[in-house]
């Protein structure tokens, strides 16, 4: 036999050794559940609705079924590889025929979820109902009176205790379940902190109001100086004198000043008028302003005004809380709020 020819045959040969090497080991993949899309060839958006509380396997064996992933038991050990929990219920807007990692990544890619809604901190509760009526997806209850906050008060209100958090639902879900959500997160949430033993003589629920303003009224690296000037008004009698609780009786949030007039409104949430806190907090605060209201910083400190985007000062001494005022207003006309 010449060369050539053996050499061909050769080749010929390890080719069809290659071929069968490569059929033997797909079917070991098959039959020990290892089998999977490959990268780079996806199909077709696929809506895939995820219950609260559904187990990895049944969410598995679903993208399979709509040939998201191969094979569900490949996902599965992916999953417990990969110590996956979490994925939020809701409907997913996934790939179809991708690989298993690829399938995870989507699955926790909170932009993929149909009608999720994201509570800001600072957000109120009336906020909150708004976005939640936008979510078609969510059916609309009435009973959201029989709620129940974390923190009795004498309106059962459940301002200030429904966490800052992104969320989303499954389908049908009730505007009354999804409050209840939130406020269970907001439970979890304030539970690694010491909120539930108030601060000095201030009970929890008063903790939470100052946080409330502290969340409105400062930058995060101010929060525990704002909270202390609170504290220090409170604590002589002083009335706290906050443009953001008129603002928040009046659905004014978000100006940069307040009017003599508005000064003037009959409502408990006029701290120019009362004494002490408004009766409820007046807005979502984030654990990072309810840490700030925990831990108030040292200082004297009665009077502080923000001259201008990320420029608070602190003083006890009125005259010069008038000259920066009177800065504060330049700013103002020179456009340094907008």
């Amino acid at each position: 036999m010449n060369r050539p020819k053996q050499r061909n045959l050769i080749t010929a040969f390890i080719v069809l050794l290659l071929l069968f090497v490569t059929l033997i080991v797909q079917r070991i993949m098959v039959l020990n559940g290892s089998a999977d899309y490959p990268k780079g060839t996806p199909g077709h958006l696929v809506s895939i609705t995820i219950t609260k509380g559904e187990t990895g396997t049944a969410i598995a064996e679903d993208l399979a079924a709509q040939h998201v992933v191969e094979k569900a038991s490949t996902l599965i050990k992916k999953l417990i590889a990969g110590h996956v929990v979490g994925i939020a219920p809701g409907v997913h807007l996934i790939q179809s025929v991708i690989p298993s990692d690829q399938a995870i990544s989507e699955l926790l890619d909170q932009k993929r979820i149909v009608d999720s809604i994201y509570v800001l901190p600072g957000s109120t509760e009336a906020d909150i109902l708004k976005e939640l009526h936008l979510v078609t997806s969510l059916a609309q209850s009435d009973s959201l009176n029989t709620l129940q906050p974390l923190f009795a008060n004498p309106t059962n209100s459940l301002e200030g205790q429904l966490a800052p958090l992104q969320y989303s639902f499954a389908p049908n879900t009730t505007t009354h379940d999804a409050l209840a959500e939130m406020l269970k997160s907001f439970s979890d949430e304030v539970s690694v902190t010491k909120l539930a033993q108030g601060y000095e003589h201030f009970t929890p629920y008063q903790v939470l109001t100052v946080a409330s303003l502290v969340q409105i009224e400062a930058d995060p690296a101010d929060y525990a100086k704002v909270a202390r000037v609170i504290y220090n008004r409170l604590s002589i009698g002083m009335p706290l004198e906050l443009n953001s609780t008129v603002q928040y009786a009046l659905g004014l949030r978000g100006q940069i000043g307040l009017s003599i007039k508005a000064t003037k409104v009959d409502s408990p949430y006029n701290t120019y008028l009362h004494t002490g806190l408004p009766p409820t907090p007046i807005s979502n605060p984030s654990i990072a302003a309810i840490t700030g209201a925990l831990n108030p910083e040292l200082g004297d400190w009665l009077y502080f005004i923000t001259v201008k985007p990320h420029d608070t000062r602190f003083t006890n001494n009125f005259n010069t809380f008038e000259n920066w005022f009177t800065l504060y207003k330049q700013n103002v006309a020179a456009g340094a709020f907008k």
